[in-house]
């Protein structure tokens, strides 16, 4: 395992943070400002320390505001220690404080304070200025951690902060190696002879060199040409390390910086993101329905629109669900974090936590959108993809676009995917659709209604033909989609499936009334009429009813299996057929197989007679013919 640690310093202008730099690793950041003649270099305002126990850690040096914003927000999926650094001759400064908010908004658990200076103030000042910088840590993560005064220019504490750095270090969490890699670009820049080469922190996964690779949102395939770590060729990077990568076969100004560079086919794009904002305590400034603000996730920054769904308005201190719609695209997972920041004038106000990294549009004050939040925010992760699965579940996505949204590895999504079908939370369709129950449970609701309305409204008909179903209910699945998930809806028992026509499992055909008359005179009509009925729309006109209600009887009477349509023209009533299938039987039974002429003088018909019935008969699989001749297919033998 290799526990790779970035250590993110914060602090006003002027504190001395790139002296301190120095001081611990020896490094002078400033001087990384020119690119280097040969190789491939890491970005201005990275470093790196060598810590005791064999650790070396990367040091993100943010010298001024703006830059903090810009160069922090780069690696924050990456940050493990937070390192404050306060001057002692001035203490605790505006900047200080927005840099301590959006360190908390970015989620970081571990940190540290460097009071610089310290030659410049003496004993009894910097006494009352370590008790005044732990008061304003209080309620803070920064609450309790280490104050260590030290000196750049004399060297003074240096050793205590290395040791404290150290000790933070060992008890970071081991980073994920087995997820796909992602690394957010912060900087794009050509080298004569390699190419154009990427820098910014790998924060999840590795990257050896070889691998394909996507570049995000654009969908750009490359390969990985080289790496370097440190200034130090390597054949792959692990996460928490700051990397250049050198990528073949792409210009320069196709990416930028924003953009993810990750393994092949692992995200997707997005223009919106499900998220729960909080706003920062210090800020006097209000978020309301409908504001524009500035996005800043990974090292993309992005205006966005927000969409309140629980409240109306959020002020300094309070959080809520909230949908951000973006003016761009951008590639992002679940649990990553964010920053935003007001329109104009440019301040931090907020940031939070993505909860859905590509959701539908939701209704603001819905109650099912608001317990789904809570849900994506507090449940486990296998609640979590099933109510992924669930939202998405009427779009049919397939299961691996689900993956790509949420930071787990393959091994443990497919395992929570086989638990939530052992117990039926999900439905596997195909090895690529999975459906949620809810959604199966919600066309069944439908499927009821529709089939309640047609059977009031049409008795005599058996129900509605499944694909018309299909197309009402489920527009966007292709047929055998489409067959499997109204099949699923059968097996929750309220609706059935004979012959591809669907009806409520205990339904009928009846027919009452008028009706029942003239479904009782068709019927005799065909009977009566035995091998050598009148063409169909003849029989059915001989009737002298209303067409469409005739048409409704016989189609009953097809549907109830009272009535065989050999084709077009002609039918004949089930028990007319049934004595047809007798005497080929017999006839077949007793000379090895029957020819047409041999049926026609059976039933004492006409060749016209005969022969659509033998067809049929064929069609069936109650015969087959050979040569001129007949034997018996399945369903007779």
């Amino acid at each position: 395992m290799n526990n790779n640690i970035i250590i993110g310093t914060a602090g006003h202008v002027d504190h001395g943070k790139t002296s301190l730099i120095k001081a611990l690793t020896g490094i002078e950041t400033d001087r990384l400002r020119e690119e280097k003649k040969r190789g491939i270099t890491i970005e201005l305002g990275f470093a790196y320390i060598d810590l005791p126990q064999g650790l070396r850690a990367g040091i993100i040096d943010v010298p001024g505001h703006e830059k903090f914003i810009k160069n922090m927000l780069a690696g924050a999926g990456g940050i493990d220690i937070a390192m404050l650094i306060i001057a002692a001759d001035e203490g605790v400064m505006p900047q200080t404080e927005e840099h301590l908010e959006i360190l908390s908004l970015l989620d970081i658990k571990k940190g540290v304070i460097a009071l610089t200076k310290t030659d410049m103030v003496d004993e009894e000042w910097l006494e009352m200025m370590k008790e005044e910088i732990a008061e304003k840590m209080n309620g803070t993560f920064m609450e309790g951690v280490k104050i260590i005064p030290v000196s750049s220019y004399t060297g003074d504490g240096i050793p205590e902060l290395q040791e404290e750095l150290a000790k933070l270090a060992n008890e970071c969490e081991p980073k994920n190696e087995t997820i796909p890699f992602r690394i957010p670009v912060d900087r794009v820049f050509s080298v004569d002879g390699f190419g154009t080469v990427i820098t910014g922190t790998l924060i999840e996964g590795v990257v050896k060199e070889g691998d394909t690779v996507t570049i995000y949102p654009d969908k750009i395939e490359t390969k990985v040409r080289g790496i370097q770590v440190h200034s130090q060729p390597v054949k792959q990077a692990y996460p928490g390390q700051r990397v250049a990568v050198n990528l073949a076969g792409v210009h320069k100004s196709e990416l930028e910086r924003g953009d993810i560079i990750a393994a092949q086919d692992s995200m997707d794009t997005s223009m919106m993101l499900d998220a729960l904002l909080k706003v920062t305590a210090d800020t006097e400034r209000h978020i309301k329905n409908g504001s524009r603000l500035h996005f800043y996730h990974g090292s993309r920054e992005i205006l966005c629109k927000t969409i309140l769904l629980d409240k109306d308005e959020l002020i300094k201190g309070e959080q809520a669900y909230a949908q951000l719609r973006l003016e761009e695209n951008v590639s992002l997972k679940a649990g990553d974090r964010f920053v935003v920041r007001f329109y104009s004038p440019l301040e931090t106000v907020g940031g939070g936590v993505i909860l859905d990294a590509n959701p539908k549009k939701h209704k603001r004050f819905d109650e099912a959108v608001i317990n789904d939040m809570k849900a994506k925010e507090t449940g486990t992760m296998q609640n979590k993809i099933a109510l992924s699965i669930k939202e998405h579940s009427k779009q049919f996505l397939p299961i691996d676009d689900i993956k790509k949204r949420i930071a787990i590895t393959d091994e443990e999504f497919n395992k929570k995917i086989e638990n939530l079908v052992k117990y039926k939370e999900i439905i596997k369709l195909t090895p690529k659709i999975y459906l949620h129950k809810d959604y199966i449970a919600e066309l069944n609701g439908k499927c009821l209604m529709m089939l309640k309305e047609h059977h009031k409204n049409f008795p005599l008909q058996a129900g509605i033909r499944r694909d018309e179903i299909a197309s009402k209910l489920i527009r966007n699945a292709d047929a055998n989609l489409a067959n499997a998930i109204l099949a699923e809806v059968c097996h929750l028992g309220d609706v059935k499936t004979v012959d591809g026509i669907m009806s409520l499992k205990d339904f009928e055909p009846k027919a009452e009334g008028g009706n029942k008359a003239l479904m009782d005179k068709l019927e005799k009509a065909y009977i009566d009429a035995g091998f050598t009925p009148d063409a169909t729309d003849a029989m059915m006109a001989s009737l002298k009813a209303k067409p469409n209600e005739v048409k409704e009887v016989y189609n009953s009477l097809i549907k109830g299996k009272k009535l065989v349509r050999i084709d077009a023209t002609l039918t004949l009533h089930i028990s007319v057929f049934e004595k047809a299938l007798g005497m080929i039987n017999e006839q077949i039974n007793k000379d090895g197989k029957i020819t047409l002429a041999q049926f026609r003088d059976l039933i004492g018909t006409s060749r016209k007679y005969a022969m659509p019935v033998l067809e049929y008969c064929d069609n069936a699989g109650y015969t087959k013919k050979i040569d001129d001749y007949r034997v018996k297919g399945p369903k007779l033998g």
